[in-house]
């Protein structure tokens, strides 16, 4: 063979392991982890945590279930007779007597302990001191408040231990707006959304002090209202309390 003719074979043979060793080096190529880039920015997402709100807890076991409501400290003087009473277990075995569907549920007769089925109540504890008034405007009577009972004294002091929740309705911003006109109470618009998305009693508002609200438990307050009832408002099936202090 002629010597042009072994150039040109030397040629082709060197390009052709040019070619092997440069497609060879793409196919080793490491590729790029896309998968730990993504698991790098999902781990940077932001975990909102909710802020607990200050007050002391109380848990309240009755016949329908667990309620936990917390106790305000912008009201001390409720507060702090509630927790010696809550502490002393004055509330231990008493009944709600007292339940209006849609209204509230009230309970804290010592009377009630020991009370035989269809004795009306809601009298007792008359011998011990009032709670002076702790009105507050941002306090309202919104679903689940916690508030105290009184009688018809004209400084409208609470009872030293007759308490109710609230569960009430929903009411529409024109009711809201004739209620403010009527009573002379006026609500945020924060407040009035409650009422209208929440509901409760707005119409107690700055009559009887409320000192709490239920954090857990709602459903409970509307079994109890539920329940079968005398012309006294007592459930015909006694529903008893007990309590203890959450720390």
């Amino acid at each position: 063979m002629s010597k042009r003719f072994y150039v040109i074979a030397a040629f082709l043979f060197a390009l052709f392991c040019a070619t092997i060793t440069t497609g060879f080096s793409q196919t080793i190529k490491k590729p790029v982890k896309k998968s730990l880039a993504i698991k790098k920015t999902m781990s940077k997402k932001t975990v909102v945590v909710k802020k607990k709100e200050p007050g002391i807890r109380i848990k309240i076991t009755t016949d329908s279930g667990v309620i936990i409501v917390r106790l305000y400290d912008s009201t001390p003087l409720h507060r702090d007779n509630f927790v010696k009473l809550v502490k002393e277990g004055f509330y231990d075995s008493l009944l709600f007597h007292r339940v209006i569907q849609e209204f509230m549920i009230q309970g804290g007769d010592p009377l009630s302990k020991t009370a035989p089925a269809g004795m009306q109540l809601g009298m007792g504890g008359g011998d011990m001191q009032r709670i002076p008034a702790e009105f507050r405007k941002d306090l309202i009577h919104k679903k689940g408040a916690l508030a105290a009972a009184r009688d018809g004294n004209p400084e409208r002091a609470s009872s030293a231990c007759q308490f109710y929740i609230v569960q009430g309705r929903k009411y529409s911003l024109a009711e809201l707006t004739q209620m403010e006109m009527q009573t002379g109470v006026k609500y945020t618009a924060a407040q009035k959304n409650i009422y209208v998305k929440t509901g409760g009693v707005p119409f107690l508002d700055m009559n009887y002090t409320v000192f709490g609200e239920v954090e857990s438990g709602l459903k409970v307050i509307d079994k109890i209202a539920a329940v079968a009832k005398d012309g006294n408002d007592r459930p015909l099936g006694d529903v008893r309390m007990k309590m203890e202090i959450l720390q």
